[in-house]
């Protein structure tokens, strides 16, 4: 669909024929077992051949290596490499941002924190543009590095106020994700035409909400008030940033959803295996930014009280 996560704006993800006209993708999608079963065929009174072809059958199926094909297993080990590297970085940040508190000075460094954001958002971009040319996976690398660096940052900060939260955060966000993929894989919830037009329409709501809000902070508005703005105010005693981010949770849920589904059709119509580079790329796009509302979410409700 192409309304999904930009990571995933691909024709590899949506088109079963663009996967022969992407560089490599025509010969990853010519398995060479295939070759040799016709070739079998043809000269079935090649002793040879036949017991090649009876191998073949009897050898456990081929991977991703073999075959050159994007592949669920392939996809997996390489999200968990990229988030290996993004927590790696994001024990960098942390110590970082907590490396100047003192009693004299209690107030942790944000420098990790901007480097983080605007490496990541810069490499997040170029990722996406370039990806329809080629896919290169240092750059993936790059990006997991300083997103591990922004969100090993923002944590320290908010656990510095508010301890004890980022244990909940993260509690959270393996629940939402565990519970996203087993429905997804059981078939439970699957992703509409529909579904997606609302969620981009709620989507680009809430950005403008967010714009407006940042806003209205930046310029010390006084309808703003609190540490998260218009986000802190209270609707029938419950913080508003609360209420738009349990929707805002169910739309990274949702975007989950779209995630797996555009790695589905990806398999499926015998994409190029660095495809799952790409694949990994976007789920932690999501996950990120699904931690990053949760984490908020606790931070407002705990600092109403």
């Amino acid at each position: 669909m192409a309304l999904n996560n930009p990571a995933f704006n691909n024709p590899a993800f949506q088109d079963p024929k663009a996967v022969q006209t992407y560089p490599g993708g025509s010969q990853a999608a010519n398995l060479g077992g295939q070759t040799q079963f016709a070739t079998a065929q043809r000269a079935g009174t090649d002793a040879a051949a036949q017991a090649q072809l009876e191998g073949m059958y009897a050898a456990p199926s081929a991977g991703a290596v073999e075959t050159g094909r994007m592949s669920y297993e392939d996809t997996i080990w390489k999200t968990v490499g990229l988030f290996a590297i993004l927590l790696v970085t994001a024990a960098v940040g942390w110590v970082w941002t907590m490396a100047g508190v003192t009693p004299t000075n209690p107030n942790p460094s944000i420098l990790p924190w901007m480097i983080g954001a605007l490496g990541g958002f810069v490499l997040s971009l170029v990722v996406i543009f370039t990806s329809r040319k080629k896919i290169r996976p240092a750059l993936i690398f790059g990006y997991a590095a300083f997103e591990g660096l922004f969100v090993g940052a923002i944590s320290a900060f908010f656990e510095f106020l508010w301890p004890g939260i980022v244990v909940q955060a993260t509690l959270a966000t393996f629940a939402v994700v565990g519970v996203t993929l087993a429905l997804f894989a059981s078939g439970k919830i699957r992703a509409s035409k529909r579904a997606t037009k609302v969620f981009m329409i709620a989507m680009i709501g809430y950005l403008v909400f967010s714009l407006i809000n940042i806003g209205l902070m930046l310029f010390n508005v006084p309808i703003a008030g609190g540490a998260f703005g218009l986000l802190s105010e209270k609707f029938m005693g419950i913080p508003l940033g609360v209420i738009i981010g349990v929707l805002v949770v169910i739309m990274a849920a949702y975007s989950l959803v779209l995630d797996f589904d555009s790695i589905q059709q990806g398999v499926r119509n015998g994409a190029p295996r660095q495809f799952g580079w790409l694949g990994a790329f976007g789920i932690m796009v999501t996950v990120v930014w699904l931690y990053l509302e949760i984490l908020r979410i606790l931070a407002i409700a705990r600092g109403s009280n």
